[in-house]
């Protein structure tokens, strides 16, 4: 087919796959997914997007389709790679013009102009830099702004790779070509300001479009093109141009059209110069002085006003910060191990950073930038649930000027504490007493200058006795009732809550819980979520400065009905769901801490959480936090959690379902909230049987989940392995097969580890249903498996078949010698050897305790190859005696430390979690197995009673004297008394 008719039919498929009708659109696009391999397809691509008289839709799906393209096959290693010949031809055809009309499209042609010369420049595409260079100089304005966007794209992306190898091809380009980029922003910029002199905005406006995208050009250049760039003096006298290119803003009005892309450039200017410091700290240490002057005239003098916009005053703030906290100002501990930049940069700082600026900012910063502003307090009134949840955390430093101010505070206040604890403490002490409602200036400082003594809590934790000042301050300030007084009720039980963890007497909980109690009635929105989150703030610390700040569940108990019905009511008032999410961790924190004292008031919110999950259908991360609540709530209910399977088991399906689409967001929580409720089930049931089912495509999916995942069919197993095993075995058996071919050490060990379970719990019918599994345990023992404790794991199998399976055992034996081409005996004997030899791999004294016992249960035995092996398994045995038996310091006999009798329920403290029912269902289990249930020292006994009766003494005699003289001697300690 020729190149004509080739794009015919691609032009026809093109046509049709912007269609809105499904029933021409899916074919229209199988057929270009058909063609993706077809060679010259990309070519007729080019061509269609290269036509202007084309349907603007279609070309950029050409544009589209083109650039997805290079991602696939433009690699010479890809599958159905594009020939040398055609990638030759392309390359010549994508820069053969820069005349493209269309802004969008111009855009994504740049884009994959910048993607081929990823992986081709500059050794396949050396002709790309010049011609864009050549280009950039043309004097038609349409060419000229393509090919500097161009530009733009290709040096951002080869900037971004990381390779020493591509870096250093990046800095040889940066070199050639940084005076060109400087002198081409350089003319641009000079035009800009004479045509703004002039008064031709619309002139002006295509200059500083041009600036724009020369600037970021040298931006990447100058931050990636250069090891030393202090050596370069353009890069340098870039960055002092960018401290004055701000005073631009003087020539241009708030109406004018400039004005937004003006802002845009200026921005950028401190994009260079934060990317500057932050990757050459010493370079930047000769604009360290001007930097801060610049950024604390505009932010903090009157110099700045009616120049400055909000997302400048941010830049200038992060400048400030950047170069107060930078590591590389700052001197060794010991002067002499400085670097003498680093002296210099801290000599600099010291000079700026006086006390009367350090005052000055600080002062401006709480007095000015901390006030809370008439948008934020109509955003109280209109949407209290956002701003009383403003995400504030994170990066916002970065873009958003409230955190940004907090964290800039923060950073001066840690680093010059000495000088502004004072100033701070000083604005604290105007301010005493209650504030006159009539006074809206005043009862916003106080707001502010409480805000900063929360946020430094930490460095005044020696300045101020929180304790008093609470008694005598603060607990008046929250009596105030009066409609206006909300912002200093909400800042002071916010304030509190800063305190908390830094210095709050345990003695003073019941009183706080008092206030909390008030202020959950409070009529503001605001207020109650704000004291929501101090209660959480009160009840998640455990550890603080000193004991007497912890928290004490028993001091709490008093208010638990009244606090976690309140919390119940605001979780009901709230609609948004960011806010629901933050009242439901304040209600899964109180249920994790007061544990089972909860289950006499969680009936509302039972009966609420089938609804609210309902109601949050499109709102997965809402329901990720109502699984957190279930999960609380199954802990703290225990047993009683049966009563909520209707609901919590088809939440669990849902959520574990991987056909499913929420469980991307919903698999780990989910997972986490089944494991609870198996480990508090009472009993199996058939629903709770059923929810396995989604078992084998997790396996299969074998993410960071897969231990969780073993937890869970742990649980089944404790629970109910008969009914558990009969329904599940068979699936879960070949999703191990599966897994092991291609597992680490650490996951082989994971699965076994639900092997040897399955036996422990049940050794006849465990051993039948994972009979698959086990012939690559024996024959791990036999090829004697490197990795420790994976061989402790094999060991710990196959003592269980041994010990209680044994004609289990015996037909593996067989089947593995038929396998391996050797006598029973001769295999039998291969293992005894292994197992004697390797046992120092086995750790736990229990696993140590059951090979003892599974090598003892071979004898009384007239078999040679068991008696030839006898020396070993004695010695085995002593080895788990020394491990198990503790000696009666009264009467001097040994007794085995591990047997158990009897179940007890622990007495426990007032913080100890009471036992699940599957650790119950543990304890039960472990009177039944053999390690706990057997005497060794009795069992030895017994064995060697029995062999001696099958041999008869004079042969029972030779036998022992096989073994060594000192591990007798040793044996009949431990055995005196029998």
């Amino acid at each position: 087919m020729d190149m004509d008719s080739a794009s015919s039919v691609v032009l026809q498929a093109l046509t049709q796959a912007t269609s809105q009708d499904t029933a021409v659109l899916k074919p229209a696009e199988e057929q270009l997914r058909q063609w993706e391999t077809q060679p010259g397809f990309y070519s007729v691509l080019l061509s269609i997007f290269n036509n202007h008289m084309l349907d603007l839709n279609v070309r950029w799906l050409a544009v589209l389709y083109f650039k997805n393209g290079i991602d696939r096959y433009w690699r010479r290693v890809a599958p159905h790679a594009l020939s040398e010949e055609e990638k030759t031809s392309l390359r010549a055809g994508l820069i053969t013009n820069f005349n493209e009309p269309v802004n969008q499209i111009a855009t994504q042609i740049a884009v994959l102009i910048a993607k081929v010369a990823r992986l081709d420049c500059p050794r396949q595409w050396p002709e790309l830099i010049p011609i864009l260079l050549e280009s950039v100089k043309g004097q038609d304005g349409l060419q000229q702004h393509r090919a500097l966007l161009t530009f733009y794209h290709v040096t951002k992306t080869l900037a971004s790779k990381r390779l020493a190898q591509d870096r250093r091809l990046f800095q040889d380009l940066a070199s050639g070509i940084y005076s060109f980029a400087f002198s081409l922003w350089s003319h641009h910029t000079d035009c800009f300001l004479l045509q703004i002199y002039a008064r031709d905005e619309a002139a002006a406006l295509g200059s500083l479009e041009r600036t724009l995208l020369s600037l970021k050009v040298l931006r990447k250049l100058t931050v990636h093109g250069f090891q030393e760039p202090q050596q370069n003096m353009e890069v340098m006298l870039l960055c002092n141009i960018a401290l004055l290119f701000c005073v631009s803003g003087r020539q241009v009005g708030p109406d004018s059209i400039c004005r937004e892309k003006l802002e845009k450039t200026i921005i950028l200017f401190t994009k260079v110069l934060l990317d500057f410091l932050e990757h050459h700290p010493c370079a930047f240490i000769p604009l360290i002085q001007r930097s801060l002057e610049f950024a604390v005239s505009y932010v903090f003098t009157p110099a700045g006003e009616g120049l400055t916009f909000e997302r400048f005053i941010v830049q200038c703030m992060s400048l400030i910060k950047m170069i107060v906290k930078n590591d590389a100002y700052k001197p060794a501990k010991n002067i002499d191990d400085s670097k003498p930049e680093s002296l210099e940069a801290h000599k600099i700082k010291t000079a700026f950073f006086t006390h009367p600026t350090l005052t000055e900012i600080g002062r401006r910063l709480v007095s000015h930038y901390f006030l809370l502003t008439e948008e934020e307090l109509a955003m109280w009134e209109e949407d209290p649930e956002s701003f009383a949840v403003e995400e504030t955390g994170g990066d916002s430093w970065k873009y958003s000027l409230r955190p940004c101010t907090e964290v800039l505070f923060l950073d001066i206040f840690h680093n010059y504490s000495q000088t502004l604890t004072p100033v701070l403490l000083d604005m604290v002490q105007n301010l005493q007493g209650p504030t006159n409602v009539e006074e809206p200036v005043q009862l916003l400082m106080k707001d502010a200058v409480y805000n900063a003594v929360g946020l430094a809590a930490y460095e005044l934790f020696d300045n101020v006795d929180f304790d008093q000042w609470f008694k005598n301050q603060l607990l008046g300030e929250l009596q105030v009732n009066h409609h206006r007084y909300k912002l200093i009720r909400r800042r002071v039980i916010w304030l509190i809550g800063q305190w908390i963890s830094v210095k709050f007497k345990s003695d003073l909980r019941p009183l706080l819980y008092e206030i909390i109690l008030s202020l959950m009635q409070d009529p503001d929105l605001v207020v109650r979520i704000e004291t929501a989150t101090t209660l959480k703030l009160n009840i998640l610390p455990i550890l603080t400065f000193c004991s007497s700040q912890l928290f004490r569940t028993e001091q709490f108990l008093p208010y638990l009905e009244s606090i976690f019905g309140l919390l119940f009511q605001l979780l009901q008032q709230v609609t948004e769901c960011d806010t629901k999410m933050q009242v439901l961790h304040v209600i899964s924190c109180v249920i994790e801490r007061v544990h089972i004292q909860i289950r006499p008031y969680v009936g509302c919110l039972v009966q609420y959480l089938p609804l609210l999950w309902k109601q949050s259908e499109e709102h997965n991360m809402l329901r990720c936090a109502i699984l957190t609540t279930l999960i609380h709530l199954v802990q703290g209910l225990g047993a009683e959690s049966k009563n909520l399977y209707p609901f919590l088991l088809p939440v669990i399906q849902l959520s574990t379902d991987v056909s499913q689409p929420p469980h991307v967001y919903l698999l780990e929580d989910g997972l986490e909230l089944w494991l609870v409720t198996l480990e508090n089930s009472p009993a199996i049931t058939q629903e709770l049987l059923r929810i396995f089912q989604n078992m084998s495509a997790l396996l299969e999916l074998s993410s960071e989940n897969l231990r969780t995942c073993f937890q869970i069919v742990n649980a089944y197993l404790y629970l109910s392995a008969t009914e558990f095993l009969q329904n599940y075995a068979e699936s879960l058996c070949r999703s191990f097969c599966d897994l092991l071919k291609d597992i680490t050490n650490e996951g082989q060990v994971q699965v076994l580890k639900v092997v040897e379970i399955a036996l422990k719990v049940s050794p006849i019918l465990g051993a039948h249903m994972f009979q698959p599994l086990l012939p690559a345990v024996f024959r791990g023992i036999v090829d004697g498996e490197r990795y420790p404790v994976v061989m402790s794991t094999y060991l710990g199998i196959m003592g269980r078949v041994l010990l209680q399976n044994s004609s289990f055992f015996s037909s593996l034996l067989t089947q593995m010698a038929s396998e391996c081409s050797q006598e029973m005996d001769q295999l039998l004997g291969c293992v005894i050897e292994m197992w004697v030899d390797r046992m120092d791999n086995i750790t736990q004294p229990e696993r140590r305790k059951l090979s003892s016992l599974a090598l003892l249960s071979l004898l009384p035995s007239d078999n040679s190859v068991i008696q030839d092996k006898f020396c070993g398994i004695i010695s085995i045995c002593v080895e788990a005696l020394h491990d198990v038996m503790t000696e009666d310091p009264e009467t001097g006999t040994f007794k085995d430390c591990m047997l158990m009798s009897h179940f007890e329920e622990p007495k426990l403290s007032d913080d100890e979690e009471p036992p699940t029912e599957q650790d119950k269902r543990k304890k039960l289990l472990a009177l039944e197995d053999p390690v706990h249930s057997v005497s060794l020292q009795q069992f030895v006994y017994e064995k060697l009673k029995a062999q001696q009766a099958l041999m008869g003494d004079q042969g029972f005699g030779v036998l022992m004297e096989t073994v060594d003289t000192e591990l007798v001697r040793q044996l009949q300690e431990f055995l005196q008394g029998f």
